[in-house]
């Protein structure tokens, strides 16, 4: 599937969510998606807890993460020395 429909399945809307970028049709954060993954679910759990999901949804998640830091510098928490 292509970017811009996988991203047309992440909206804002200021009166969901208090404006997050959510699956389209659902109160489920992108960030939320990603903390869950992240934490060590799996696509499958996620997709049997939330009934609706499709594994399009997961990916425009990881898309919309993608593309959002895409233009962000990023700085680690902490910075090793180099031995």
């Amino acid at each position: 599937m292509k970017d811009d429909k996988l991203l047309e399945r992440i909206v804002l809307n200021p009166k969901v969510m208090v404006g997050k970028p959510v699956i389209r049709g659902t109160r489920l954060t992108v960030d939320f998606i990603l903390n869950l993954l992240a934490h060590g679910a799996t696509e499958k759990e996620i997709l049997e807890e939330y009934k609706g999901l499709t594994d399009d949804d997961i990916r425009a998640c990881f898309l919309f993460a993608t593309k959002a830091l895409k233009e962000t510098e990023f700085m680690p928490l902490e910075v090793e020395p180099i031995s």
